[in-house]
């Protein structure tokens, strides 16, 4: 006997949202033309769709990512077998992680979008939100954490980026490539993920923020963040290492307790305690800077406020922090 599966897609906006006008130009549309496009659906699923929000990926906040959240958890108790997120693409595996990191569910939860706007030649909305659909609705899809499908791949949220501004191939897992693909017979996992702990927050921590550094960096952007500033999280050179002028407002920011996490500016590898110079790893580390491995900075960012969010400080946050799995 055939199963029904309830599946409800929460559409937030973004370009799978959007259509082309007549100038070529990509706008928001006041009727979201995914609202009623269920022809696609396979006949085993039943579909529920709701406009959380309609707004293009930049305005998402961690805020709204919360909000998402809670979303998903009451729809667990009204029985949803399986949630459906389309998200614009720019910060769509920043709110992935977020899901990831704050879901305590064996419910599958994916995140899927577009990079062709709804009216636009070759537009991947459909196709990608039929796919999430499908990977959604499996059995083999519960427990895997939060999910990114787009162009017949499955990612983890965990490690998933977006690699290209316009390709539709955009989303890429540097290290470890998909978990799993979506084909028409239905869907298929080669991976699976170590887990990870799940902070199930309320509320948030905000003032946690990101820099980028680079040749001849000083000491003059960690000095502007505000007094209550409550993490950082900064993209160094190579393997983990900052120019020397940085040190000095780094060890003010450490001398105020406040959280440094780092990770490498390289879109490959991990950060590690390597070189022993100025500036270097080794001496990075005895400061006091937690070293990440594994996440990219706007995620090991995402990581490091979910963590404050959820009461952790101290050495707790650093084990928390300092790595992808754990």
């Amino acid at each position: 006997m055939t199963v029904t599966k309830h599946i409800l897609v929460l559409h937030t906006g973004g370009t799978i949202s959007m259509t082309e006008n007549s100038e070529g130009d990509i706008m928001p549309s006041q009727h979201n033309p995914l609202l009623g496009a269920d022809s696609f659906v396979p006949a085993d699923v039943e579909l529920t769709t709701e406009e959380i929000f309609n707004l293009p990926s930049p305005h998402m906040t961690p805020e709204r990512m919360l909000e998402l959240v809670k979303r998903i958890r009451q729809a667990e108790k009204e029985g949803s077998d399986g949630v459906v997120i389309t998200h614009g693409t720019d910060t769509l595996e920043e709110t992935a992680y977020f899901l990831d990191l704050t879901l305590d569910s064996a419910m599958p939860v994916v995140v899927t979008g577009a990079m062709r706007s709804s009216n636009e030649i070759g537009s991947d909305g459909l196709e990608n939100l039929q796919s999430a659909i499908k990977t959604a609705a499996s059995d083999d899809s519960r427990n895997k954490g939060t999910l990114v499908v787009m162009n017949d791949e499955i990612h983890t949220a965990r490690f998933v980026t977006k690699t290209h501004t316009t390709n539709v191939a955009t989303f890429r897992t540097p290290t470890f490539g998909p978990v799993g693909l979506v084909t028409k017979d239905g869907v298929r996992f080669f991976q699976e993920l170590i887990n990870q702990e799940i902070c199930a927050i309320d509320h948030l921590v905000n003032k946690v923020f990101l820099i980028k550094a680079y040749a001849g960096m000083d000491g003059t952007l960690f000095d502007a963040l505000p007094e209550d500033t409550h993490g950082l999280t900064i993209e160094a050179l190579g393997a983990g290492n900052l120019p020397p002028s940085t040190l000095p407002a780094i060890q003010r920011l450490l001398d105020r307790n406040i959280p440094i996490v780092l990770v490498s500016r390289c879109f490959n590898g991990v950060a590690q305690a390597v070189y022993n110079y100025e500036g270097g790893g080794v001496q990075l580390k005895k400061m006091g800077i937690i070293f990440c491995q594994g996440l990219n900075g706007q995620k090991a960012r995402i990581k490091l406020q979910v963590g404050l969010s959820d009461g952790k400080q101290g050495q707790d946050l650093a084990d928390f922090v300092d790595n992808a799995v754990s």
